[in-house]
């Protein structure tokens, strides 16, 4: 399908991104949530760590006709480059110039991940103001406020304080409510009234998001060896029953990599609409690196006591500039996981979908 018509539907603060020619098309997340809240499908959010992938990623996304949101996190790419190497304005000009290439025109979201806020002092939360504004500033068309490590009152008041800039463009909200462990560890379960609670705060504070992130028991990371799968779905539908007809808002599931396809492809029944994978993209990046580089990363990482996601900074530069049967077999495996993946979703179509809801409301 043929998606001109869209690019005029391009957030302003991305179209500037944007050099004449290139048919990236990223759409305001907001647009996204709102179309496709009605439909039991799910948007996938990559965290995109290795650049290796994208284009598999937009390969399998545009045969689909699925929109797609690329993303990170505070912790992946803040205004130093988190632990992947790049900030918000060198995401944005990675995913645009991997559309040029690919000559991917389909819709998709750019997403800032976990914004975090791990406490109330002034430092904490003046360092997400920034982040947002550098993420607005480089095009980003949707964001996720994680406030979640602190208790509710104070995880409102604080998201509220950072989402104004956000609200004032009308681009895409999501906030989160108990927070969400990396596997291997365990964590209080996100409970409806908690749900209700956060939601009723935030109206009150004039600030409506469009999706919830909870914790259904799902894990960040690749799971440990022999450790059990335990998402609870009927939680997940039971708060998403209570916020979504009295608040518009739809469930976001973090932590998907390890979780079983069946599984997967029960999600959407259950009021969730965006999906969050990460850690498969670089598992499967890994898998097809050159064994020498991947040994010198190992040792890196071994050596300075940390995971291995945490040697994509430092070996940036040679990662990038793997030889061309690399990455093309790095695009292809990319390729191959984002086509089950978005089946799973039950995201064929979806593009078209996006694009119908914005050229009638025109």
């Amino acid at each position: 399908m043929d998606y001109k018509s869209v690019k005029r539907f391009v957030p302003e603060n991305a179209s500037r991104e944007i050099p004449p020619g290139n048919p990236a098309c990223p759409v305001n997340g907001r647009d996204v949530y709102r179309a496709l809240a009605s439909h039991k499908t799910i948007v996938m959010a990559c965290n995109i760590r290795i650049p290796l992938v994208i284009p598999g990623i937009m390969r399998a996304a545009k045969e689909m006709d699925a929109v797609v949101a690329f993303e990170l996190a505070k912790s992946e790419g803040d205004l130093k480059g988190g632990y992947t190497g790049m900030t918000p304005e060198i995401f944005v000009r990675t995913i645009v110039a991997a559309a040029k290439r690919a000559e991917f025109d389909t819709p998709f979201v750019i997403h800032g991940d976990h914004i975090t806020v791990k406490n109330t002092t002034e430092a904490e939360v003046e360092g997400a103001r920034a982040l947002i504004a550098a993420e607005l500033a480089a095009g980003y068309t949707s964001f996720a406020i994680d406030a979640s490590f602190n208790e509710i009152p104070d995880n409102a008041r604080i998201t509220a304080s950072l989402a104004g800039p956000i609200a004032e463009r009308g681009l895409g909200l999501e906030v989160e409510v108990g927070e969400i462990k990396s596997a291997g560890t365990e964590a209080h379960l996100s409970t409806v009234g908690e749900a209700v609670e956060l939601m009723e705060r935030l109206t009150a504070a004039g600030v409506h998001p469009d999706l919830l992130a909870i914790n259904n028991g799902s894990k960040h990371g690749n799971y440990l060896e022999g450790e059990k799968i335990s998402i609870d779905l009927d939680r997940t539908g039971e708060i998403y029953r209570a916020i979504h007809d009295r608040f518009g808002v739809s469930i976001a599931q973090h932590g998907i990599t390890g979780t079983p396809l069946h599984l997967i492809g029960k999600f959407a029944e259950y009021g969730i609409r965006k999906g969050n994978v990460g850690t498969q993209w670089q598992n499967i990046a890994h898998a097809g690196l050159p064994p020498e580089l991947m040994g010198r990363m190992r040792e890196w990482a071994k050596g300075a006591g940390k995971d291995i996601k945490f040697a994509t900074k430092p070996f940036k530069a040679e990662i990038d500039a793997v030889p061309a049967p690399v990455a093309s077999m790095i695009e292809k495996a990319a390729y191959d996981e984002a086509k089950l993946l978005f089946q799973a979703f039950r995201a064929a179509g979806t593009a078209k979908i996006v694009a119908g809801a914005l050229v009638g409301r025109a």
